[in-house]
């Protein structure tokens, strides 16, 4: 066994959950209370009926949108929008959890219309009495959970010289106390930190200037300091969590077209990963004087993720590589020498997806025809527990280019699941 290996066990640091807290159950932002793509539901079927857990309640309201739901406080939030027919608007609603109706809904930009499909993309933050949506044209909103009156709004383009991405801002903000984090991209520093309270700028980090894409940033303690990773159009980086100040960038990677899945902290280690080829890669953080330096573990095509997202449980990481088309479990820190280690196992049992992650189990979503399988979180292959299709079809999806791209939400007992203007939940308990 190598020395690095025992090094990599031996390490014990976690990234922090953002401060701002969340109920048991909740989901309160993108992927969940840690940004990990876990739920904390436990109690849940594990074998389900043929045909899939009972279907609670369906709704066609959402209009064009992929942004997954939030959950906290006992109510739902989630971004979508109204045609041009009907006034071409980004709208944010808060809804009722076990019954899908309406409290209230809120105007928070013009629509946005993509060929691949139109609507915002991102996922609202809950913190406290307010919420925080970001459009896909950059409108950037704090609202009142109660009614959804504006506290506060900006605009990553006007407000702070950022470049709208290709496919519209996708990013989930995050909030860490009384911090802000968003990712405007550009010259005037591509990350942002902003007073929750008012959306002022608190720092930019002006010794960063890359692109915005598509991921969402994620807090870490690695190498003992506090800083914000993430990864830009050109590179995966982490800045200082004071001021902004960048600590290490790498671009090992060929990064091309989109970059989109948020990167995995772990201990004193970072994964992330991008489609067009890119492949994965591991870092290893450790302190450098007063900074933080970011060594190369491994690069390897192993794991190809597009957007479907990656999932970190216990040792192994979870997720669809388009790499041979095909689901992938990956020992994260086994040794492989540079190209990293092989496969644990590989499954083509279900297509191309996302995925998230509650009480043993993962939630791997398809997106070609709104099909969900429950696999057992296990190292040693793919072993499935049930599987449902969503009872409707969107009607105002692109047939021929956008499909079912929005994550899974599992909270409270209940599976979220969204196809554009559709939104489907269901009984993960069996008591209902």
């Amino acid at each position: 066994m190598s020395s690095i290996y025992l090094a990599v066990v031996a390490l014990s640091l976690v990234a922090p959950a953002p401060k701002g807290g969340a109920a048991k159950g909740d989901w309160p932002q993108w992927r969940g209370p840690n940004r990990d793509g876990h739920s904390a539901a436990t109690g849940l079927l594990t074998k389900w009926p043929e045909g899939g857990p009972k279907l609670l309640w369906k709704i066609d309201k959402l209009g064009p949108g992929f942004g997954s739901p939030a959950l906290a406080g006992g109510r739902l939030f989630i971004l979508g929008s109204t045609t041009e027919d009907d006034g071409g608007k980004e709208i944010a609603l808060c809804l009722e959890p076990v019954s899908g109706k309406e409290h209230w809904r809120a105007e928070v930009g013009a629509f946005y219309n993509n060929g691949w499909g139109s609507g915002p993309r991102s996922t609202p933050t809950v913190d406290g009495e307010q919420v925080y949506v970001l459009g896909a044209r950059g409108d950037l909103h704090c609202l009142n959970i109660q009614d959804g009156k504006k506290v506060w709004s900006k605009n990553l383009v006007t407000d702070f010289g950022g470049g709208i991405p290709n496919w519209g801002y996708s990013e989930s903000v995050l909030i860490d106390g009384d911090r802000l984090i968003c990712t405007p991209g550009g010259n005037k520093g591509a990350l942002a930190s902003l007073d929750k309270k008012t959306g002022e700028v608190k720092w930019r980090s002006e010794d960063l200037k890359d692109s915005a894409g598509y991921a969402s940033v994620v807090p870490s303690t690695g190498g003992g300091t506090l800083q914000y990773i993430t990864q830009t159009m050109q590179s995966v980086c982490g800045v200082r969590a004071d001021d902004g100040k960048l600590l290490w960038r790498r671009a090992d990677m060929r990064y091309a077209v989109a970059v989109i899945p948020t990167p995995i902290v772990y201990k004193d280690h970072v994964f992330v990963t991008a489609g067009y080829g890119a492949g994965c890669e591991v870092l290893k953080l450790s302190k450098d004087g007063e900074g933080v330096k970011a060594e190369k573990v491994y690069t390897s095509k192993v794991i190809t993720n597009h957007h479907g997202g990656v999932i970190r449980v216990g040792e192994h990481v979870y997720g669809h590589s388009d790499q041979n088309s095909q689901w992938v479990c990956l020992e994260f820190l086994k040794p492989g020498g540079e190209d990293g280690p092989d496969p644990a196992w590989t499954s083509k049992k279900l297509g191309k997806g996302s995925v998230s992650y509650a009480d043993g189990h993962l939630y791997c979503y398809s997106e070609d025809k709104g099909e969900l399988a429950l696999v057992k979180a296990d190292p040693e292959e793919w072993k499935e527990a049930g599987r449902l299709v969503v009872p409707e079809k969107s009607k105002l999806r692109p047939s021929t280019r956008g499909k079912v791209w929005t994550h899974p939400v599992i909270a409270d007992g209940k599976l979220y699941l969204r196809d554009y203007e559709w939104l489907f939940c269901y009984d993960l308990t069996g008591k209902n």
